[in-house]
Parts: structure tokens; sequence; C-alpha cells
């Protein structure tokens, strides 16, 4: 579902094609299906509208209706939602502090229109691709402070996730306001707080439709996603649970404790095997992708992913499929922990996690501690500093290091306007005041990190929409993101254990082996077959849309790509980051610009 709106309510309200009035005498609007809560006040001069999946029950919905809405509000239930306040002054926006549900906005007429699809948006501006944003997606996505609020679209801008923001109807500025903040609570029990936050987000889903189906991968993850539905279906219904794994192979690790978790869970758990064969491998049919708000994480596998979207719509009469997507970024701890260990004096501590580090990680531990202890003596906005003299260094390369903002290595096929880009990104952010100033870097650099994961996964749920399917992932519920980054310094898992918060959350419904799990299955000989396989379609690729906009060199680029191909050792990110941008470009110039009509609509409210 898509919603928007504007900020002034004159009628005739404009929409694109195909969308219905929410209600009668507002502006707002919904384009396809999808849960919507609305509570009108006595006077009904105020109206407050959940748009998205909110475990919000009727009584507490009501209780909104007259009065102040609490600051928790877009975190306070399970689910992916925005809470919008409608009065005659203005729009209040409460915005979803993961971003999993992302809002957009961009200047109309006299005031303000919004939306949850900022494509939807460019097209009423007639706004073209920013090419500033996308040249940060490419280059240095491991930085998401260089976007800011910048949309791959000019003129159309993200609203700041976990804000309160003031859409006056006369169009003067927005208005905005930090309610969300992870600060510790030494009150928490974070393994209970992430299994409950965790068990609600499935149980909102489980509830909604009993029939859907989920990833069982083999991984902690998906694992722990299945076992809560399994758990929460109604006696009599089971899971579908889907594993897919290559033509001819039923060998592998992820297949072996996929079907340890299944064979745990009798009666609740049906078992779905889906082969994957030579026309599903990664970089298959890349530009097939439909158009969306920005490069979808999928764009590589979307091969793989469709196809399995359309077997489960098709076989099993999926109509919601959960993942255990996101799960990674909510998890594991960064590597400028150690630089929180050193800031706050936990030296014994800091020393063993490095050692466990650098063990992991094949490396030397005393670069690592100087490493740390310099970013202990950093802060953000020093290090956004340092970045404008740094970003688009040739031969930099921060992997494996501890840094605020650790470099990939800028490609030798990367024009020079590229970096000029870069730079000027890196520059507009030292100007934007952190609004999360104080917490700790490692907290910090989470946040950023959730965010771009959760608003880019909405582009694979636009994928999913397309076969008929509603894609959710519910380690992106803001409840359970707020679980996990309350937790305090002493009680965050070492920088270099596999998950043991998620381990310990779900150990009685995990099968031991499962959650003693401490790897997960490799794909990189299926990556560097579809590379082969489609290499020539790549390099057709590499004289593209990112060619005329003088980012790349296609000679330079070309040569990587056959390089690549032929498994010589290099760093992949920036070339496979490149391919999903041209897809994008080459979907987005493809398929038609949302049309908008104003002709009178009957709304759903009637």
């Amino acid at each position: 579902m898509i919603f928007g709106g504007f900020s002034a309510s004159c009628a005739p309200y404009r929409r694109p094609v195909g969308a219905r009035l929410v209600a009668a005498g507002r502006p707002t609007w919904k384009l396809g299906d999808g849960p919507v809560q609305v509570v009108t006040t006595r006077g009904g001069r105020r109206r407050v509208l959940i748009l998205g999946w909110c475990g919000a029950s009727s009584f507490e919905m009501q209780c909104l209706a007259d009065s102040k809405l609490p600051d928790d509000i877009a975190w306070r239930w399970p689910g992916t939602y925005t809470v919008v306040e409608e009065t005659e002054d203005c729009v209040v926006m409460y915005t979803d502090p993961a971003a999993a549900r992302p809002v957009y906005i961009t200047s109309h007429r006299a005031g303000w229109a919004w939306c949850s699809s900022a494509r939807i948006l460019a097209s009423l501006r007639g706004s073209g691709v920013d090419t500033q944003r996308l040249t940060c997606s490419i280059m240095l996505p491991s930085v998401p402070a260089l976007a800011g609020a910048r949309t791959f679209f000019e003129s159309v801008e993200q609203l700041p996730p976990g804000n309160r923001v003031e859409l006056p109807a006369d169009g003067t500025s927005p208005r905005y306001t930090t309610l969300w903040r992870p600060d510790p609570d030494p009150n928490h029990l974070p393994g209970q707080r992430l299994r409950e936050a965790l068990a609600s987000a499935v149980l909102l889903r489980a509830a909604a439709d009993p029939a859907l189906s989920c990833d069982l991968s083999g991984g902690l993850d998906s694992t722990s996603i299945a076992v809560l539905v399994a758990n929460a279906l109604p006696t009599g219904s089971h899971l579908n649970a889907v594993t897919i794994h290559p033509e001819g192979n039923q060998s592998g690790a992820d297949l072996h404790y996929a079907r340890l978790t299944a064979n745990a869970h009798p009666g609740r758990t049906a078992h779905h095997l889906l082969p994957m064969t030579a026309e599903h491998l990664p970089y298959t049919g890349i530009t097939d992708v439909p158009a969306t708000d920005e490069p979808m994480p999928s764009t590589l596998a979307q091969a793989r992913v469709t196809g399995q979207l359309h077997w489960m719509r098709k076989e099993l009469g999926t109509r919601t499929h959960l993942t255990g997507d996101g799960g990674d970024s909510v998890l594991f701890q960064p590597p400028i922990h150690l630089a929180d260990l050193i800031r706050h004096r936990r030296w014994s501590r800091a020393a063993s996690e490095a050692f466990g580090w650098s063990r992991l990680r094949h490396g030397a531990v005393l670069p690592l501690l100087r490493d740390a202890a310099t970013a202990a003596r950093t802060s953000r906005d020093e290090a956004l500093v340092q970045l404008t003299r740094e970003v688009g260094a040739s031969g930099r390369n921060d992997h494996g290091h501890v840094r605020w903002f650790p470099l990939l290595p800028f490609p030798v096929w990367a024009e020079p306007s590229a970096r000029r880009l870069l730079t000027n990104a890196a520059t507009e952010a030292t100007a934007i005041p952190d609004p999360l100033p104080g917490l700790d870097a490692s907290v910090r650099t989470l946040v950023d990190e959730i965010r771009e994961v959760a608003r880019s996964a909405a582009a694979d749920a636009e994928l999913a929409a397309l076969c008929g399917i509603d894609l959710h992932n519910p380690f992106l519920d803001a409840p359970v993101m707020d679980a996990v980054l309350r937790t305090p310094l002493d009680q965050r898992p070492p920088v270099h254990t596999y998950k043991p918060l998620l381990s310990l959350a779900m150990a009685d419904l995990l099968p031991p082996a499962v959650a003693a799990r401490t790897t997960k299955g490799s794909f990189d000989a299926d990556h560097y077959a579809g590379m082969r396989a489609n290499l020539p379609i790549l390099l057709d690729l590499a004289d593209g849309h990112l060619a005329e906009l003088g980012l790349i060199n296609p000679a330079r680029l070309r040569r990587a790509l056959r390089e690549a191909a032929a498994g010589i050792p290099m760093p992949l990110a920036t070339i496979e980051q490149a391919l999903t941008a041209e897809a994008w470009l080459t979907a987005h110039y493809r398929d038609p610009a949302p049309a908008w009509t104003n002709e009178p609509v009957r709304s759903e409210r009637d």
C-alpha cells in the first residue's frame, strides 16, 4: 500500500490514478490494499490516521480521539506504520523510528505534498534523478550519513525517522521535533525485551493472515521468525516454511539446520524445499526489475527472489510472507563498539574483545586498539569534517578498521565528477546538526545502518507486491530496534560474537544446534557463476545511464567486470552498487511515470 496527501485541505483533491481518498472531506489517499485505522474527534475538526500495519486495538485508537498523541505513538505498538494527525491548520506526521515505513515530502503549489513513495512525488513535481544521491549510493553505501534527507529524486526529501513533523497548510517551513532516542535503559532486560518485541511483531502478521509463509534459511534470523510464527498460529493451522537450495544438492549445512527446525515443530510447520537452477543465478535479468523509489537491495538476486515469490503465490497461495532480513543490522555489534569501551574506561573488556575480533579477522590487535583509542577521542561531528578531506581518496580501504565512517576503495573506473559529488555530500553533512547527539558511537552507527537497511527494504516490498505478496521484515519493526539499541553498555554483546542476544532470547524454541550456530552458508560460488554467465549483458550496461551522467568510465568498468568474473580478487561492493544503480535507472526511464488526477472519486468511508 502507498499512501499520501497534502498539508492544505482544498478540493478538488489530487491523487495518483487508481488511488482512493481515505475519507471524505480530507486530501489523504491510499493506493492499493493495506490496513488503515481512522479515528475522528467528536467535533470533527481533528482526525488521527494510522497508516500501515499496526498492533493498536480499537479501544486504544478511540483513546486517541480527544487527547494529545503520546510521544511514543510511532513505536508504541508492533508493526510498520505512520501516524497522521490532520487539522485545519496543518498535517502532523509521526514517523517510524526505523524508517521501515518512510515518508517523503515536496513543496506543491502553496503547501506540502507528502507520500510513502518518493517516485510518485517526483512525478507530481516533475523531478529528475538526484545525481549526488545516486553517486553516494554507488561509491559509499557504507556511509548513510552522506545522504542526509536527500532521496534519489531532486526536490523530494525524506522526513526524519522518529520525529514529529508539522507540515503547515500555508507552505511555510516544516517544524521537526525528535521524539525517539535510544538512551540506555538501566532496567533493561535485553533478551526478554527482544523476545517480546519480536513475538509481538510476528503475532500481528499471523493474526491478520494465518496462511502466511516464511523463509527458513537455516540461519538464526529467519529460523527465529519461523518458530515464532509456528507457535503463534491457531490450532489446526500450519506455517508454510520455504528453504531454497541448489538444484541437485540437498546436503548443505543450511538445509540441515532448516530440517532440524522443521522437525522440532511437527504439525505446525509444512517444510517446502525450492530448488534453484541456472536461471536463478545472481545477475540474471537484473534490468527486469520494476521502477521503484530507489535501487532494490535484491536487484542482483532478482531472478531468485521473483522465482521464489511467484512459486509461493502459485503453489502455496501465499499472500503474506515474512523474512529474517534486517536481523544482521539490528543484532551485530559494529567495530566502533571498541571505542565505546575505551571511552567508558572498560579497559579489560576492550582488550579482551579486541583480541577476539583480531583472531576472527586474522589481524593484529595493536592497530585495532590504536584505531579504537583514536575513535574514542573523536566526535561524530569531527569525523564528518575529516570525511570531507578523505572521501574519494585512491587506495583507501577501511574494511575491518574501527572508524566512525569506514571508507571503501574509490574505484578506478569512477570519474572525477563522482569524487566531487562525494565531497559536496560530505560538506553538506557537516552542516546538519546531529538529531541524536551524545549517544555511544556503536548505537549511533547502528541507528544509521538500520534506517538505511529498513528504508531500502521498502523497494524489495514493491517488487513483492507486483507478485501479489505482502512482504514483511519483523526485525525492522521499531519496537524490535528500540529493544536492542536501549541495551546498556555492560550488557551489549562482544563485537566478535555471533548474535548471542538472539540465541538467548529464543533458547526455548530453537533446536540447540541451531542456537549454537556461529556462521551462515555462503553463496559466493553462485555469485561468480552468475557474473560469468551474464558477463556480456553486464558489459553492455557499462555504456548506460551512469556513463551518460559522467560518473563512470565505461572502458575501465568493463575491464573490472572481466577481471571480477575471472575471479581476480578485488573489492566488489562498488561494482555491485554500480550495476544495481544502472538497473534502477533503466527501469526508471523505461516504465511510465505515475500519473495524477483530480477527477472526483468516492472515498472508502463515504
